[in-house]
């Protein structure tokens, strides 16, 4: 089911032309920004889907980067307290370029396992476990060894740094004998939190109009995607345990398509209120409205916030056994394919309300605070709640301080604020 096509063809007064035709939108691919941004004129209201150099926050090597860099930014400007929050990722290293560190933290830590994840893959591709230095050393043999030639090795470069600009951290040596492709060695989470001994992670929506100032929205609608293998640490050769992306679980020999492999997060809230209570739920949440602000805070300076662009982010969050949220990777191009009917409601009204935000109609005044399930969550500063109008969970009457899980009554929300917005407007003379 294709959500995007359905959707912006089903969008009143939009009309869609061909290749050659003049547009004023553009959901495009990240191969298309890289390839025409740069010679492509955009009038002034014109608008795509990515950021110019969005990798910045979604390939996983410089997401790191710049979140390691932020770190030590807080920790000289406001001290330990403020730096400790962004302590949400899982110590990381490049590779090969940080192999010899790597090798040092290893030999530090025996025992503990790890991971290796291709910096710009996705769907779980090339992903693989380990707790041996060996199996390090046979993948750094295979892969990191090989000479490439003058032509493969420009492509290499390319791929690795698109923009061509990017600080890289390889020495001049590693540059001569580029990687066929560049990792990342992470330390695994080793005490997942599991729902019916199963483990899961979260898929959260977060649209960025605008770096400069700072302007993000969070939706209220997510999932969490389950692995469809109980979970256990003794077999790290399993991708059904471990790796839970729904392009790997469809695979697996337990799936079940109707079934599917995945909770909304109404859901997922509702359950772990009942086994933690909501001040617990609450705070876990916050922390992960926290990692959604401090990782665009940590690219602001170095994303170009260019006026045409705006990029809907899928984030990949993984909670442990003490109701710690880690941040996995941030997706450019979060999959917009549904993989069942709940899906693509979800899908299909979270594409119409980034339109709505996106606004090309010129309806909304820049005031919302709420469009559909989208809610603002930083508008160069944070986002006070509007008064007399408390958000409270579906359980009891605790008031949260995200909305992020909670009802999403967009239907109604989006009927009052439009028909408001058409009460705005003065009668043509």
């Amino acid at each position: 089911m294709n959500t995007l096509m359905d959707v912006l063809r089903h969008r009143p007064g939009w009309v869609e032309v061909k290749d050659e035709g003049e547009w004023d939108f553009y959901w495009c691919d990240v191969s298309w920004l890289r390839e025409n941004f740069d010679h492509t004129y955009m009038d002034e209201h014109v608008r795509i889907s990515h950021f110019r150099n969005h990798y910045e926050l979604t390939r996983k090597n410089y997401m790191v980067k710049n979140l390691k860099r932020f770190r030590k930014q807080l920790e000289r400007e406001a001290g330990k307290l403020e730096a400790a929050k962004c302590d949400f990722f899982p110590k990381t290293f490049e590779m090969p370029c940080e192999y010899h560190l790597f090798v040092e933290e290893f030999r530090k830590n025996p025992g503990i396992t790890w991971i290796m994840k291709p910096v710009a893959r996705s769907q779980g591709k090339g992903i693989f476990l380990f707790r041996k230095l060996k199996d390090i050393m046979d993948w750094r043999k295979g892969t990191a060894g090989k000479k490439l030639t003058s032509l493969e090795a420009q492509q290499a470069r390319s791929a690795v740094n698109p923009s061509g600009s990017h600080d890289s951290r390889c020495s001049d040596d590693q540059k001569e004998e580029i990687p066929v492709e560049n990792y990342v060695a992470q330390r695994y989470i080793e005490n997942p939190y599991l729902i019916g001994g199963r483990k899961f992670d979260l898929r959260v929506y977060v649209l960025v109009m605008s770096y400069i100032p700072l302007r993000a929205w969070l939706y209220r609608d997510g999932f969490a995607r389950f692995s469809n293998t109980r979970f256990t640490l003794s077999s790290i050769d399993d991708q059904y345990v471990h790796l839970t992306n729904v392009a790997v679980q469809k695979t697996s020999p337990d799936y079940h398509p109707k079934k599917g492999c995945k909770w909304m997060l109404q859901r997922f809230r509702q359950y772990l209120a009942s086994k933690h209570g909501p001040e617990a739920v609450e705070s876990l949440f916050s922390d992960m409205d926290n990692i959604f602000i401090k990782s665009l805070q940590s690219v602001q300076k170095v994303i170009i916030s260019d006026k045409h662009c705006f990029e809907l982010y899928g984030y990949d969050i993984l909670i442990d056994q003490d109701l710690k949220p880690w941040l996995l990777e941030v997706n450019a191009s979060p999959s917009l394919t549904a993989s069942s009917q709940e899906d693509y409601e979800l899908k299909t009204c979270l594409l119409e309300d980034t339109l709505h935000i996106v606004d090309m109609e010129a309806r909304l005044t820049g005031r919302e605070k709420r469009v559909g399930g989208f809610d603002l969550m930083w508008n160069d500063g944070p986002v006070s709640r509007e008064e007399g109008v408390p958000d409270l969970s579906e359980m009891g009457n605790f008031v949260t301080n995200t909305h992020l899980g909670c009802i999403n009554d967009r239907k109604k929300q989006l009927r009052q604020l439009f028909r408001s917005l058409q009460g705005q407007k003065k009668p043509s003379s």
